[in-house]
């Protein structure tokens, strides 16, 4: 491993001197502004898939070369970079930063957990909606480095009770090993291979009757290093896997979830201004159903996957094992740590609420919305408008009592930059300008011309492919990058087939996000590999189901609820007219 990564150092800088030359004959040949465009958009799509440079170095290269080319103007690029979206993240981040800062996540976390119960079935579905739904409002990066923490601390008591729970198997769950699924070769990992069938017939043969004298039981030696049993290795496993997952399937719900999804909201914005139907609200409605059936079949996978299918026991189960009880203890423990709720909690919590209501209440669509107060300046406040105003409210309200000698306030211009994700302000202000460039070099139109014969295939069909491409090249590039890259050529493609851009930019957004394969695929994935619970071939075999049941639910939501929620069957006027034809 350390050979490859010296190899792949070295390969760096060579991909980054050898790929503009080996591309330069596109404007040197083609002497286009569609050629010189095509350029730079290879050349960074090259830089952000490989990571050979940060992404947000690679995102500053329209701004040095769309003036070189002469695509656009260095002022005009440079307007481009910082957009609402940019607001909305600042108003977003205050409010995580308090979050974080006076740990109002922690007893959010906890508290849904507990709420489920502590088998281990439940305890995965508890720990996936408490993590989806932090993820909605957090980025998933921040709420699975704040969650896997408590995970952890369970998988250590599950593992410390593991001896005195098998001395009592009435209360474990039955078939909680899938042996059709061992992620591993067992032979390799153990020299000694009798040992080895002892241990597995020690797992997996039934119980011996009660003949026999407890004192010549002997408890196995472990099964693999830090864990007792296969059961337990397998439930460490799942257990997180399903943090990273419902992480990114959390984060669909709302607009501010994902950077990609403020990516799509503000490119709607930028190029159909007219269109008023994506709201924080409308975009509630059509992924919570969305996030809620994912999360379902999902846990259903990985409990098959990991605990077996004995589902009855997870969701019927009465009595307690040891497992069961130790976990419970160190779930209240870690809640009765906290304390009583603090005011900053409280403060936190009823402007969090605030803002959410702000934001469906802004302009709801189907009744008149608050901005309605404002007839004079229709469509001038946004949801940036709203997270500003409560972001605000955040320097300002003292964190404690305040006195004559020090005030402090709930949050301080320090701790906001430690939140702040700078880099993907630079990302997608890169996006933007790359999509700007596509439009006015016409390279959008000429790449949508190409594929105007995917217009023969039946809508659904186009966008079944757009989804699955995504989907593939996100597990290897950037989410975000692999947003930015796509919207500018979908969307024209979509005009010139005569589909709603909606219809075909809605569910290729939401696929982004579905990058389950590798450890390397998203910053979730990766926190929870270095847990050391799993190995990559874990990851794939997962994240394929995922991946599979990701897109068909987005599919099923396309065609049932969201088309009449968006009216995605009907050309719109807010979109060119290219042809007259419809889904």
């Amino acid at each position: 491993m350390r050979r490859l990564r010296c190899s792949w150092s070295s390969l760096k800088p060579l991909i980054i001197i050898i790929t503009p030359l080996a591309l330069l004959p596109l404007p040197l040949v083609i002497r286009k502004k569609e050629a010189e465009c095509a350029y730079i958009l290879i050349l960074m799509a090259v830089y952000w898939m490989t990571e050979v440079l940060p992404l947000s170095v690679t995102a500053l290269l329209p701004a040095l070369l769309f003036p070189l080319f002469g695509i656009m103007k260095s002022s005009q690029v440079a307007s481009v970079y910082f957009k609402d979206f940019h607001l909305l993240l600042l108003g977003v981040i205050c409010l995580a930063t308090s979050i974080e800062k006076w740990g109002l996540h922690q007893r959010i976390a906890l508290r849904l957990v507990t709420g489920f119960g502590v088998n281990p079935g439940m305890l995965m579905l508890g720990f996936m909606v408490g993590c989806a739904f932090l993820s909605m409002w957090l980025s998933n990066t921040s709420t699975v480095a704040m969650v896997m923490p408590i995970v952890e601390a369970v998988i250590q008591q599950v593992l410390n009770a593991s001896e005195e729970a098998s001395k009592d198997h009435k209360g474990a769950l039955n078939g909680i090993s899938n042996l059709a699924l061992q992620l591993e070769d067992i032979e390799a990992q153990h020299d000694q291979s009798e040992k080895i069938k002892s241990i597995e017939a020690g797992i997996t043969e039934p119980v011996q009757t009660a003949t026999e004298e407890p004192e010549s039981v002997k408890a196995p030696p472990p099964y693999n290093g830090k864990y007792r049993t296969h059961e337990d290795h397998m439930m460490c496993k799942g257990l997180s896997l399903c943090i990273a997952y419902s992480s990114s399937i959390g984060g669909l719900t709302t607009l501010s979830g994902t950077s990609t999804n403020l990516i799509f909201a503000e490119y709607i914005y930028q190029y159909y201004p007219d269109c008023t139907v994506i709201n924080f609200g409308n975009w509630f409605v059509l992924c919570l159903p969305i996030c809620i059936i994912m999360l379902i079949l999902s846990w259903i996978f990985l409990h098959w996957m990991y605990l077996g299918s004995n589902f009855r026991a997870s969701l019927c189960s009465r009595q307690r094992s040891e497992k069961e009880k130790h976990t419970a203890r160190v779930l209240r423990d870690q809640y009765n740590s906290l304390g009583p709720i603090s005011w900053q909690e409280i403060i936190t919590m009823i402007i969090f609420i605030l803002m959410a209501i702000l934001w469906f209440t802004r302009n709801p669509g189907f009744m008149p919305g608050w901005s309605a107060l404002f007839p004079d300046y229709p469509g001038y406040a946004t949801d940036a408008t709203v997270a500003l105003l409560l972001g605000f409210t955040f320097f300002i309200i003292p964190a404690h009592k305040p006195n004559a000698e020090h005030y402090e306030a709930l949050i301080t211009w320090k701790d906001f930059q430690a939140c702040m994700p700078w880099e993907i302000s630079l990302l997608v202000g890169g996006g933007f300008a790359l999509a700007e460039g596509t439009k006015i070099s016409g390279l959008s139109t000429w790449v949508a011309e190409l594929l105007t014969p995917l217009g023969s295939l039946p809508p659904l069909a186009t966008v079944t492919i757009a989804c699955l491409i995504v989907t593939s090249i996100t597990e290897v590039a950037s989410n975000a990058a692999t947003t930015t890259i796509f919207l500018p050529i979908l969307a024209p493609l979509a005009e010139a087939i005569g589909v709603n851009p909606l219809y075909m930019l809605i569910p290729t957004a939401l696929c982004v996000s579905f990058s389950f394969l590798l450890p390397v695929s998203n910053p979730p994935n990766a926190i929870v590999f270095t847990y050391g619970h799993l190995t990559s071939m874990d990851m794939v075999k997962a994240g394929l189901g995922l991946n599979v049941i990701g897109v068909l639910t987005v599919l099923l939501a396309l065609t049932t609820w969201g088309t009449p929620l968006l009216n995605l069957d009907t050309y719109p006027d807010w979109a060119p007219v290219v042809n007259g034809t419809g889904v």
